[in-house]
């Protein structure tokens, strides 16, 4: 009894801390700074979009939005690709050569990203990648992808042996074995993948920030720091402007969500 009381409690206060700054941003949204600051914890007086309204047609924001959606979605799709061609080939090399490989691939994940932020920086310039959506998504690609193998090479293990011989002997070779056997049976587990990559890339701030510096190729991240001054923070249009931001991670997710639960599950038992 006494366990359940607390394990009950500490379930209320972790959905406590995770429910107030929620509540906190979506009534902030409605609200001017003043009531803000006067109320911080107290509904708005009125429901009037003013602040989704002034976010939606600032033009750089808009600008933003587009930009977010390009790179983002070029990354995930070309972190997927490759991801699963690389998860595929360690999958099927037998022996301590495919796991030599892996985890040389997913060592990237042990690597701070500032640790790299200088020599990354001097590259880009002399690529003259600096200001340019394709070097965003470039190093976009290039930081996921050891997540993509992490996650895609546990799944495509668990896959029986059976399955690519019998494409074997029909004829399949390798290129048709992974287009027309592997990446179907491997859809949850992309599925999962992408909305990971998602979040990850949609998210990011360093590399913008580091990379971009017109005001153009700016993303959604790097934008909504326009709403921080130096000596005051318009805090009811940032939190719009996070609103704005995270609704299409909701919508992925809620479109993803039955993939996303079968490809977590996928590969964590065999047979």
């Amino acid at each position: 009894m006494a366990a359940s009381l607390a394990r009950r409690l500490v379930l209320g206060i972790y959905a406590a801390i995770i429910v107030v700054p929620l509540v906190v941003v979506v009534a902030g949204s409605f609200k001017t700074t003043q009531q803000l600051f006067r109320s911080p914890f107290g509904l708005p007086s009125s429901l009037a979009p003013t602040n989704y309204r002034t976010v939606l047609t600032d033009a750089s924001m808009s600008t933003a939005f587009v930009n977010s959606v390009i790179v983002t979605g070029a990354a995930v799709a070309l972190t997927l690709a490759i991801g699963s061609l690389a998860s595929y080939g360690l999958a099927r090399i037998p022996g301590w050569r495919g796991w030599v490989l892996y985890g040389f691939l997913v060592l990237g994940m042990a690597v701070p990203a500032q640790s790299n932020m200088i020599p990354q920086y001097v590259l880009f310039q002399n690529l003259g990648l600096l200001d340019s959506r394709v070097g965003l998504i470039l190093i976009e690609i290039v930081a996921a992808l050891p997540v993509a193998v992490f996650i895609l090479t546990g799944f495509m293990r668990t896959l029986p042996r059976e399955l690519f011989e019998a494409g074997l002997v029909d004829g399949a070779g390798p290129w048709r074995t992974y287009r027309s056997i592997a990446l179907p049976v491997s859809l949850p587990s992309l599925a999962a993948t992408a909305i990971f990559l998602f979040v990850i890339q949609w998210n990011d701030l360093l590399y913008p920030l580091l990379f971009i510096h017109d005001p153009t190729k700016t993303t959604l991240p790097l934008a909504l720091l326009n709403f921080q001054g130096e000596f005051l923070t318009n805090y009811p249009l940032l939190f719009t402007g996070v609103i704005v931001a995270s609704t299409p991670l909701v919508i992925a997710y809620v479109l993803l969500q039955r993939y996303f639960v079968a490809g977590m599950t996928a590969g964590s038992v065999k047979g």
